[in-house]
């Protein structure tokens, strides 16, 4: 089995926002995987499907970005998923727009989603793709930045790093982790 998560927070304001791409990419791989987001539990929206024979669930926190792990471990108890059978997708200051980094586990950085996974699986090794925001540059504040579009400029590049990222997972399904990593960063 495998779970892929996507971080952001709920609502139709915050659609499009930096802090999103995670619910974008989750999004783009239930179209792409024909496995649609009909679940609510877990204080999350998720979708089950097989693809080449593994069960694979997409997965929405619906708790806002600081509370992403009290959706997630509950989740991955009920179905019994291991940390390495997991992959999270969230934002990241420190890339630039379109940039991707896969890596099979590190610290929070700075990210509150993050350090709430962390504080509630317990560990932090666990796989992830950081996909690039950008820092503002204008002396905008940093949660300012997450919460605003993305703007015209900047849409080119979150799109093509979307695509990666989407490509990323589903290779995912069917060779390790470790092989995407070589693949994609």
């Amino acid at each position: 089995m495998k779970l892929i998560v996507g971080l952001g927070n709920p609502g139709k304001q915050y659609e499009q926002t930096r802090h999103n791409v995670g619910f974008m990419v989750v999004d783009k791989l239930s179209k792409e995987l024909s496995i649609p987001l009909d679940r609510t539990k877990f204080n999350g929206i998720y979708g089950i499907g097989h693809v080449s024979g593994e069960k694979v669930i997409l997965l929405k926190p619906l708790t806002y970005m600081n509370l992403s792990g009290e959706c997630i471990r509950p989740l991955m108890d009920y179905y019994e998923i291991n940390d390495d059978e997991m992959v999270v997708i969230y934002d990241d200051l420190d890339l630039p727009v379109g940039k991707i980094r896969l890596r099979t586990k590190g610290s929070a950085g700075g990210h509150n989603g993050i350090k709430s996974m962390i504080l509630h699986l317990g560990t932090q090794q666990f796989n992830r793709i950081r996909v690039g925001v950008d820092r503002p540059n204008n002396g905008m504040k940093i949660a300012d930045y997450v919460l605003a579009d993305f703007t015209r400029d900047e849409e080119q590049g979150i799109n093509e790093a979307i695509d990666r990222t989407t490509n990323a997972c589903e290779k995912w399904l069917s060779t390790s982790f470790v092989q995407v990593m070589n693949d994609f960063n």
